[in-house]
């Protein structure tokens, strides 16, 4: 069976043979059009798969995220409270000075943990009105577990992160990478299809997969209290554009050298 490590692998090397260089001018919503080594090389329209461990210790293995921050920040997530900022915040791997500049009165343009529980907005932004649609409430992951428990073959059961407001977001605001989640039941095997519109091969790639794939876990978990008969199956991840940037080509390059000399090879996990 093919493993994460080697499906990594693949990716790089043919991110570096056939991946056109585009240069965007801006990082995150900021301007790096001045900054050369900030050209981006990038697949689009990039289909991965990944058959998904039962166990977390397993899922750990196969795909080595960075660890502790990944199931930390993923446990944010999944918590139930819309947290802007996260605790994990404080010690996310890729932290850049940038970041700062997304914040107003400390808080992020948006995170994961407000998009997965708008509804509780209110509550925890002291009073921030309800958020509604144009004819009905705002749902959040709870639904999704409740439109599987009620129906476990229904194709409705999708997540959104990418918000109304992001396609607004014309000043310079950060929006989220990930437009969101879809799940699937056929046949008592669970799927999570997830979309994501940007994603950065050597820094963001690896904790990605492992956050979709530990989404499903928790999904089939609470189903599975519910009394549903239900495993983890796989992850579908649909990326329209997955890029590395010119300034890491050098240590790509150092990777594949390395995978020539010793491949590696984490195992399954599964």
């Amino acid at each position: 069976m093919t493993t994460f490590s080697d499906k990594y692998e693949s990716l790089v090397r043919r991110i570096m043979l056939h991946g056109q260089e585009v240069e965007v001018g801006q990082w995150q919503s900021q301007d790096v059009s001045d900054k050369p080594h900030m050209v981006s090389r990038e697949l689009r329209h990039e289909t991965f798969r990944l058959p998904v461990a039962w166990s977390v210790k397993g899922l750990q293995h196969a795909i080595r995220p960075n660890l502790p921050w990944a199931e930390d920040h993923f446990l944010e997530r999944v918590g139930g409270w819309p947290l802007n900022p996260p605790p994990s915040e404080a010690y996310w791997p890729f932290a850049v000075a940038g970041n700062a500049a997304h914040k107003a009165d400390e808080k992020f343009s948006h995170t994961y943990p407000e998009r997965m529980w708008p509804k509780r907005a209110e509550r925890y932004n002291n009073g921030v009105p309800d958020l509604h649609g144009i004819r009905f409430s705002y749902g959040d992951l709870f639904d999704v577990i409740n439109q599987l428990a009620k129906n476990p073959l229904t194709r409705q059961a999708f997540l959104p992160i990418w918000f109304p407001e992001d396609t607004g977001a014309v000043a310079g605001q950060r929006v989220p990478c990930t437009l969101g989640y879809h799940f699937l039941i056929r046949g008592g095997k669970a799927e999570i299809v997830y979309y994501i519109r940007s994603c950065d091969l050597l820094r963001h790639f690896t904790d990605d997969v492992y956050m979709a794939c530990r989404l499903l876990q928790w999904v089939v978990g609470k189903l599975t209290e519910n009394g549903i008969d239900v495993r983890a199956s796989q992850l579908i991840m649909h990326i329209s554009s997955l890029h590395v940037f010119r300034g890491d080509y050098q240590r790509l390059e150092q990777m594949i050298l390395n995978y020539e000399e010793e491949p590696i090879n984490y195992g399954t996990g599964i």
